[in-house]
C-alpha cells in the first residue's frame, strides 16, 4: 500500500467508492427524514442540534476515508474487505439515527461509527507499514483515531448531563486529528480524485433532498387533495435543488485544489466548510418535506418556522457554496456579490405566502446573474 501518484492521469472514482457513496446515502436519508419530524413536531433546537452532530458523524467518516482512498487504493482482496467493514459501520450507523433523534440514545450509533473509523485506522497501520516515507504521518492518523474511538466509547458510561461537552470535546479532538497528523508530512492526495469525490457526494445530498421533498409532497396532496400551496412547494423545491446543483457545479473544484489549495490552511477550509453544504443539502429536504406538512395541518409550526425550514438551508447552502468553493475564483466585486445579495433574498423568503416557490425564483435570479456574463464570453 505504497502512496498513489498526485500527478496520476484518468483518475476517477472506483466503483467500490461508489458503493461506499450509496451506502452513505442511507445514513444521509435518515438523518433527513428525523429532521423532518423533529421540525413537524416544533422541536427545533434539539432537531437541529441532533441533526447537526448525527450529520457530524456520517460526513466526517465519510471524508476522512475519501482523502485516505485518494493517497492509498491498492484495491487489493485485503483493502476492499476493510473498506466492506467501513460500508457495514455504515449501516449500523443509519439503524442508529432515529433512536439518536427520538430519544438521545448515542450507543447504536456510536457502535457503527466505532466500526467505521476503527477500519481505517487499520488501513492506516497498513499505510505506514508499507509507505516508509510516510510512516510517521500514517502513524499518527492511526493513533489519532484510535484514541477517538475509545472516547467515543467511553461517551457512553458518562451520565447525560456530560454527555453534550463531551461530544463538542471529542468533535473538536477528530477535526484536530488530521491537522496534527499532515503537520508530520503530506499524504500523495490526487486534486481530481477529490473534487470529483466531493461533487459526487454533492450529488447525492442534493438528490437525496430531492427525494425527500419528492415523497412528502405526494403524501401531503394524498391527505389534501390538489391546492396550490402544494403545487407552489413542488415547483419552488425542484427549482432550488435545480438552481443549488447549478451554482455549485459553477466552477471545477480541482482547479483550485491543484494550485492555490494545495497550502494546508486553504485546503482544510475548503474540504471542512462542505459539511455545511452537504448539511445544508440534506436539510433543505426536510424542510421542504415540514413545509408541506404545515400547508396540510400535520405540522405544530407557525408560518414563519415553517417558512425558515426552507429558506434557511438553502441561503446556508449558497454562502457556503460561495464562500469556500466560488469565491477563489472571482477576482471582481461584481462576481462577488450577487451570491450575499441572494442569500438576503433567500432569508426574505421566510415571509412570502410561498416561501419554497420564492427562494426558487431568488437562485433562479442568481442563476441567470452569474450565467449570462459567462455565455457571453
Amino acid at each position: 500500500m505504497r502512496g498513489r501518484d498526485p500527478e496520476e492521469r484518468h483518475r476517477t472514482a472506483t466503483s467500490l467508492e461508489l458503493l461506499f457513496d450509496l451506502c452513505f446515502v442511507i445514513a444521509v436519508a435518515q438523518a433527513s427524514a428525523s429532521l423532518h419530524e423533529a421540525l413537524a413536531h416544533g422541536a427545533y433546537a434539539t432537531g437541529v442540534l441532533r441533526f447537526a452532530l448525527v450529520f457530524f458523524t456520517v460526513w466526517w467518516a465519510w471524508m476522512n476515508f475519501t482523502w485516505f482512498a485518494s493517497a492509498y487504493d491498492p484495491d487489493d482482496v485485503p483493502y476492499r474487505l476493510t473498506v466492506l467493514v467501513q460500508i457495514t459501520g455504515s449501516l449500523v450507523l443509519a439503524a442508529g439515527v432515529p433512536l439518536a433523534f427520538a430519544e438521545g440514545d448515542l450507543r447504536v450509533i456510536t457502535i457503527g461509527y466505532v466500526v467505521l473509523r476503527t477500519a481505517l485506522a487499520a488501513l492506516w497501520l497498513r499505510a505506514a507499514r508499507a509507505d516508509p516515507v510516510r510512516r510517521a504521518t500514517a502513524l499518527r492518523f492511526a493513533t489519532g483515531v484510535t484514541a477517538c474511538q475509545a472516547g467515543w466509547v467511553g461517551l457512553l458510561l458518562l451520565p447525560d448531563a456530560a454527555r453534550l461537552p463531551g461530544i463538542v470535546v471529542l468533535i473538536a479532538a477528530e477535526v484536530c486529528v488530521p491537522m496534527w497528523a499532515q503537520s508530520a508530512g503530506m499524504t500523495p492526495w490526487h486534486p481530481r480524485h477529490i473534487a470529483e469525490r466531493y461533487e459526487l457526494f454533492t450529488l447525492i445530498v442534493l438528490g437525496e433532498s430531492v427525494a425527500a421533498a419528492t415523497v412528502a409532497v405526494r403524501i401531503a396532496f394524498d391527505r389534501h387533495q390538489s391546492t396550490g400551496a402544494l403545487y407552489a412547494t413542488a415547483a419552488g423545491g425542484l427549482l432550488t435543488a435545480f438552481a443549488l446543483w447549478w451554482l455549485y457545479f459553477a466552477r471545477p473544484a480541482h482547479t483550485l485544489l491543484a494550485t492555490t489549495h494545495r497550502a494546508h490552511r486553504r485546503r482544510f477550509v475548503w474540504a471542512y466548510g462542505h459539511y455545511l453544504v452537504f448539511a445544508s443539502a440534506a436539510a433543505e429536504g426536510a424542510g421542504l418535506a415540514a413545509y408541506a406538512d404545515h400547508l396540510t395541518g400535520h405540522a405544530d409550526t407557525s408560518s414563519t418556522a415553517a417558512g425558515a425550514a426552507v429558506t434557511v438551508p438553502a441561503a446556508v447552502f449558497l454562502v457556503t457554496v460561495w464562500a469556500v468553493h466560488l469565491r477563489p475564483h472571482f477576482k471582481t466585486t461584481a462576481e462577488r456579490v450577487p451570491y450575499p445579495v441572494a442569500a438576503l433574498g433567500l432569508l426574505g423568503a421566510t415571509w412570502s405566502p410561498a416561501p419554497a416557490l420564492a427562494a426558487g425564483a431568488v437562485l433562479t435570479v442568481l442563476v441567470v446573474l452569474v450565467t449570462a456574463p459567462a455565455s457571453r464570453r
